[in-house]
């Protein structure tokens, strides 16, 4: 999901100075990340547009026949968590070096203002279809909306024109932009799923970071004894609370329980060990009161403000949260992410994380500017654009070694990088949100009844099964498979 519903602000990159270095910011992220990721995302299947070039004539320094001088490009961006003063310097450079007029649009209602132009033929050129508004990219795919990025990620790359691009990015990373064997969407930004806290906090309330579910029971009692919530989520959008019971499936059955998800198992659920100790240990956060009051009725940002102000001993989100929280956070608080806590007997080890790319950037297959928008892309995956996006949003993308030096993380992204270090080869990335999202819908339909105490873990189970169930028998499913 990326930064599924991150809303407001945009870093001003202030950190602690040389945190990422260029021989150690993402080299220490570009360990073997996610080795056993089947797909093979060096395919693809041919650009249907590949013989689309521009009227400009074309080189190894202009591989799409971009025209100097007159060009357009329409960008669309998700106004989220990472804002879009990135986008905005992003096209200002593009613009300068092509002599092109950018058209820019940062927008948190994707849906809203993309689908009429989806529908009538006239889509932007390039576009982050992120946040609680996107278009799912199954369902553009399906409609053949999408361009096969293979062109792009073939192309050389702008800081070493000996190698492809796809060959500059990180391990994996490539993977959830998948769709039938195709890469059709680019998730640009490296991302780790989890639980964070307040370094603050728990120095001043002796807690120490639990590495086991029954440490992490022991801060949530105490909390509550203290009037502090245990555990916040964000009670209106279940995908945050879906990244606890998932993560706690994969670390305690490995990486079979997480594939047989992906793949549509008829015992991904039911009959998994794995998948019911996971799901009864989050209700029993419930089931004992260690929730924070009210988070099951809250948005993201409401949950997580309440969390910033020192309600909640944990809360569970992706790498966006420190930018989409900028304006909220104390300046002292010490924001710090944290693996998901073993549950006993786990297959995975405590450092394993949910870790890959988010923030889905696609090109319509129908763009009016197609050569522009191909050669956009390409740009992004250049060292110089990339540094851009991790001084202006704080962040890492999925570009190998692509952070210039000095660049200034904050702390809550330091922490990230730290655990991304720690856990080397252990991380895992459920596909199934892209492959299948309404199945990924329907079983957080089911966390939210679970939440709320609708329902118990075995009914949260059978429905979470019957939604793998229905996704298996669309024929389109068999095009899907991670080995």
């Amino acid at each position: 999901m990326g930064s599924t519903s991150a809303e407001n602000s945009s870093p001003e990159g202030v950190g602690r100075r040389d945190l990422i270095k260029r021989s150690a910011a993402l080299g220490l992220i570009s360990v073997p990340t996610m080795s056993f990721l089947s797909a093979c995302a060096s395919g693809g299947g041919d650009d249907d547009n590949s013989g689309d070039k521009g009227t400009g004539k074309t080189s190894k320094d202009n591989p799409f026949g971009v025209k100097k001088g007159g060009g357009k490009l329409d960008v669309v961006v998700f106004k989220g968590g990472y804002g879009d003063e990135y986008a905005k310097a992003w096209e200002a450079a593009f613009d300068k070096k092509w002599g092109t007029k950018s058209a820019h649009t940062g927008t948190q209602e994707i849906t809203g203002k993309l689908q009429p132009r989806f529908n009538g033929g006239n889509p932007p050129d390039i576009v982050d279809d992120s946040g609680a508004q996107q278009i799912k990219l199954d369902v553009l795919y399906k409609s053949g909306q999408l361009l096969d990025l293979a062109a792009v990620l073939d192309a050389p790359s702008i800081d070493d024109p000996s190698k492809k691009v796809r060959d500059t990015l990180i391990p994996g990373t490539l993977d959830p932009g998948l769709q039938g064997g195709k890469v059709v969407s680019l998730n640009y930004i490296y991302t780790v799923w989890g639980l964070w806290y307040s370094g603050k906090l728990f120095k001043e309330k002796g807690w120490d970071v639990p590495k086991t579910w029954d440490d992490f029971l022991a801060v949530c009692k105490d909390a509550k004894s203290q009037g502090i919530g245990g555990l916040a989520h964000q009670g209106k959008y279940p995908y945050y609370i879906n990244v606890a019971i998932m993560d706690l499936i994969a670390k305690k059955g490995g990486l079979d329980a997480m594939k047989a998800i992906d793949n549509l198992d008829p015992k991904a659920f039911v009959g998994s060990d794995a998948a019911q100790a996971a799901v009864e240990a989050i209700y029993e956060i419930v089931e004992k009161g260690y929730l924070m009051p009210g988070t099951n009725g809250l948005t993201h940002t409401e949950s997580q403000t309440r969390w910033n102000q020192y309600k909640a001993a944990f809360i569970t989100c992706g790498s966006w949260l420190e930018n989409e929280q900028l304006k909220q956070t104390p300046d002292d608080f010490d924001m710090k992410f944290m693996p998901m806590p073993n549950l006993p007997d786990s297959a995975l080890p405590f450092e394993a994380i949910r870790a890959g790319s988010g923030e889905p950037f696609i090109i319509p297959s129908k763009a009016a500017n197609l050569p522009e928008a191909k050669e956009f892309m390409r740009s992004m995956l250049s060292k110089e654009w990339s540094t851009v996006f991790a001084q202006k949003a704080n962040s890492l993308t999925i570009l190998k070694d692509g952070v210039s030096d000095g660049v200034q993380l904050r702390p809550g992204t330091q922490s990230t990088v730290e655990a991304s270090k720690a856990a080397g080869d252990n991380t895992f990335n459920y596909l199934y949100p892209n492959w299948y999202s309404e199945m990924g819908t329907s079983i957080e339909n089911a966390s939210n009844e679970l939440m709320s105490k609708r329902i118990q873990p075995k009914e949260w189970l059978k429905r979470a099964q019957a939604a793998v169930d229905k996704a298996a028998k669309d024929p389109e499913s068999k095009k899907n498979h991670r080995d």
